[in-house]
């Protein structure tokens, strides 16, 4: 079926925690390590659902997303939104900027594998 995702995460550990944890579930992981650049990393890769970190090196999430939403190419891509920051104003702020999902770091390893497994279609 071959499922692929596109992490946009600056902190190298979670980003190999979480491409070990997918590619164990058998998807194909791309990974980009800062703001600058996010879409054409985004356009470059065609992921299927995108996790993407709000405190970025460069451009923030929030910027990333406001440009993915306004690009019709892009604009129905599934997005979780990963954050350190997880309080209500945080997910709503998420949510109006056009996150599909939003989980809190740290995060269940097997909530973030079924959740991106639901936003891929299954």
């Amino acid at each position: 079926m071959g499922r692929r995702v596109l992490l946009i995460e600056d902190e190298p550990h979670i980003a190999e925690a979480i491409r070990f944890l997918l590619a164990r579930d058998g998807w194909s992981v791309a990974s980009h390590g800062e703001g600058t650049g996010a879409m054409e990393a985004i356009r470059r890769e065609t992921p299927d659902v995108l996790v993407l970190d709000m405190i970025l090196p460069g451009r923030s999430g929030y910027e990333i997303l406001g440009d993915l939403r306004a690009d019709p190419a892009l604009a129905g891509l599934p997005v979780l939104v990963l954050s350190a920051r997880g309080q209500a104003e945080d997910r709503a702020a998420a949510t109006e900027a056009g996150a599909s999902r939003f989980m809190a770091k740290p995060f269940v390893n097997s909530e973030i594998v079924a959740t991106l497994r639901q936003m891929a279609g299954g």
